[in-house]
C-alpha cells in the first residue's frame, strides 16, 4: 500500500512556497522604497511592509529591502512592468511584474498565455475595465460583525462594503486605505487581508474547461519569479 508524501517532502514544498512569497514581497518593498525609506510618508511602502510582517518576514529582512530600494545598500536594477492581455474565452488580465530582465519576463508571460489560449494585448487594451481600489477583507462570521464592519468602514471613508458568506469586502479609494484599515483594526475587526488592487468593474462567468484552463494559467503565472500580481475579471470561487 503506497504512502502519501513524507513530512519532510511536505515541509520542503512549504518552504519553497514560503520562499517564493518572500521573494515577491521583498521586491515590492524594494521598489516602493525608491519613493522614500520612511513608511510614514510613503503609503505604498507602508502597505508592502505590513504585508511582509503579516507573512512573518523578519524586520531585519524588511529593513535590508528598504535600504536596497532607497539606494543606501547598493544599486537596484529592478523595473516595474505591467502587461495587459487575455486568457481563455477572452478573460481580461492585468499582470504586474518586477524584473531585472524585461526580455526574459515578456517571453515567459507570452508563453504562459499562449499555452492557455490567451495572448498579450497592447497597453490600455484591458485596463479600462479595472479600477485601482483599496480592498480589505474582514471575517464577519460572528454575530453582529457584518453590521459593525459596514458602519465602521463607511464612517472611516470607505465607498462600499460587499458581504458574502461570513466575510465582508471593504472597498475604498487608495487615499482612504490607511484610515479605513486603522479604523477597522481599532474596532477589533483587523482585516484578514488588506491591499491596494486592480478590481474589475464587472466579472464574467466561466465554467467547465474554460474555468479549469484559467485556473491553470493563473497558477502558471504565479509560479513565474518575475510576476508579482495577476488581476482578472472572471467570476471564480476561491
Amino acid at each position: 500500500m503506497g504512502r502519501g508524501p513524507s513530512i519532510e517532502n511536505r515541509k520542503n514544498a512549504e518552504d519553497a512556497r514560503r520562499g517564493k512569497i518572500f521573494t515577491k514581497l521583498i521586491r515590492e518593498i524594494t521598489i516602493a522604497a525608491r519613493n522614500g525609506a520612511d513608511p510614514s510618508g510613503n503609503a505604498r511602502l507602508r502597505v508592502a511592509m505590513d504585508k511582509a510582517l503579516s507573512a512573518n518576514m523578519s524586520k531585519d529582512t524588511i529593513e535590508r529591502a528598504v535600504k536596497r530600494g532607497s539606494g543606501a545598500d547598493g544599486a537596484d536594477d529592478m523595473q516595474e512592468i505591467r502587461y495587459e492581455g487575455y486568457g481563455p474565452s477572452g478573460v481580461a488580465l492585468i499582470i504586474d511584474a518586477m524584473t531585472d530582465n524585461p526580455v526574459r519576463t515578456v517571453a515567459d508571460v507570452r508563453h504562459a498565455l499562449s499555452k492557455h489560449g490567451g495572448n498579450l494585448g497592447t497597453s490600455g487594451s484591458v485596463a479600462f475595465q479595472f479600477k485601482r481600489l483599496g480592498e480589505l477583507v474582514c471575517d464577519t462570521s460572528a454575530a453582529g460583525a457584518e453590521d459593525k464592519v459596514l458602519e465602521t468602514a463607511l464612517e472611516a471613508g470607505a465607498d462600499d462594503v460587499v458581504a458574502d458568506a461570513g466575510r465582508s469586502t471593504v472597498l475604498c479609494a487608495p487615499e482612504q486605505f490607511e484610515d479605513v484599515k486603522k479604523a477597522l483594526t481599532a474596532a477589533g475587526l483587523a482585516p484578514l487581508s488588506a491591499d491596494i488592487v486592480m478590481r474589475p468593474d464587472n466579472r464574467v462567468a466561466v465554467s467547465g474547461e474554460v474555468e479549469e484552463t484559467l485556473r491553470d494559467l493563473l497558477d502558471w503565472l504565479d509560479e513565474l519569479d518575475d510576476v508579482q500580481e495577476v488581476y482578472h475579471n472572471a467570476a471564480l470561487v476561491d
